[in-house]
């Protein structure tokens, strides 16, 4: 009988330390899981930069927020459905945000353009890349529009919420763990620090692509070349800036705990090279279907920012600068202003990672690898 015991404990004893590893395992399991970054993609669109941040492992993509800028809001909420459909990760929602900027409109841009010079990018306001030219670009456009997608339209809707309530909600839920990552206008951000003025507080970090300093020449590319136009007497004018600066004075004037700003400076030493886009399509699938007929030769904008928040090592050169944005309509209306430590005026301007130049083969490395992952199961 007392070996019947002995054996019993025995064991149990086993079975005991069997159920200790495996719960041990679980939760390391869940720890890890737990583990993934968190991230809010908010944007003008859907690109590379934004199926970068989904292909990686590490990352947990809680939502995407969309805004007018390069295009209006409806037809980038459409992209945005389609381009997640085409990767699989449809279960990653939608968020519709802000259609026109908090001030600024097209009338008043054309009545900027009388009084201080062609702006060379007007986004869903671009009519013709040139004044020698009344042909209308297909992206110009109603804002209630939604044009036909090449990729086909998407079959999935967009989530029944407004993308600044969507904003608070989440960093509210996950206090201190929320990067979000914004390479559109940020107006969709202003909206959700004027209702809730503990949002920015309660994230992590804000990474965002926009302003500019002082760009060098861009590669010599037809494409590039329409922008670096601009960039030659304008160094301080940018898109995302131009379009809502009073939406991007507000944004930067938050109290975040980190900003991470990409300027266009570090973008003029890259290029989305014919060579680029065939490497990041090497594996076949609908989403590398679509990366393999993007138009070649542009700057890799969104990109950057994607991947120094993925990978901060791949900065080379940065700078700490207090930046806000020109808001008098006047010649210099939505122009980046900076400062040095001890420079800056008393008006909330907060200090920031300013990224002034990248790793290029690095990056491309890291692009290509991340679009040439298997793509999840449906």
């Amino acid at each position: 009988m007392r070996k019947f015991f002995s054996a019993h404990l025995a064991a149990a004893t086993v079975i005991s330390k069997i159920c200790t590893i495996a719960i041990g395992i679980s939760l390391c399991a869940q720890t890890f899981a737990d583990e993934k970054r968190k991230v809010i993609l908010d944007d003008d669109g859907f690109a590379i930069a934004q199926w970068m941040i989904i292909q990686d492992d590490n990352t947990d993509v809680l939502g995407m927020t969309i805004v007018s800028g390069n295009r209006w809001r409806d037809a980038n909420v459409a992209q945005a459905l389609r381009w997640l459909e085409l990767a699989n990760r449809s279960d990653i929602p939608v968020i519709p945000g802000a259609i026109f900027p908090l001030l600024n409109s097209e009338k008043s841009t054309e009545l900027w353009e009388e009084r201080y010079g062609e702006l060379i990018w007007k986004g869903a306001w671009q009519k013709a890349w040139a004044e020698d030219t009344e042909q209308v670009l297909p992206t110009y456009h109603a804002w209630n529009e939604v044009p036909d997608l090449p990729e086909g339209n998407p079959t999935t809707k967009a989530a029944n919420e407004i993308a600044a309530n969507f904003l608070i909600r989440k960093v509210r839920e996950f206090p201190g763990q929320i990067s979000i990552i914004a390479t559109g206008p940020m107006t969709n951000i202003a909206l959700a620090q004027s209702l809730d003025p503990e949002f920015a507080s309660l994230a992590k970090e804000l990474i965002y692509m926009g302003g500019s300093l002082n760009p060098k020449q861009v590669l010599d590319n037809q494409p590039a070349k329409e922008f670096a136009r601009e960039f030659v007497n304008s160094p301080r004018r940018e898109f995302n800036f131009r379009w809502d600066p009073e939406a991007a004075s507000i944004a930067l004037r938050a109290p975040w705990k980190k900003i991470v700003m990409v300027p266009v400076d570090p973008s003029t030493e890259t290029q989305l090279t014919p060579q680029l886009l065939k490497a990041m399509s090497k594996r076949k699938n609908p989403m590398t279907d679509v990366v393999r007929t993007r138009e070649p030769n542009f700057p890799l904008w969104d990109e950057i920012a994607s991947a120094v928040w993925l990978d901060p090592s791949l900065i080379d050169e940065s700078a700490q600068l207090y930046v806000d944005v020109a808001t008098d309509f006047g010649p210099s209306y939505g122009d980046t202003l900076s400062w040095a430590e001890g420079y800056q005026p008393d008006l909330g301007a907060k200090k920031e990672t300013v990224v002034l130049s990248v790793d290029v083969k690095r990056l491309e490395k890291l692009m290509i690898e991340l679009m040439n992952k298997p793509l999840p199961q449906k």
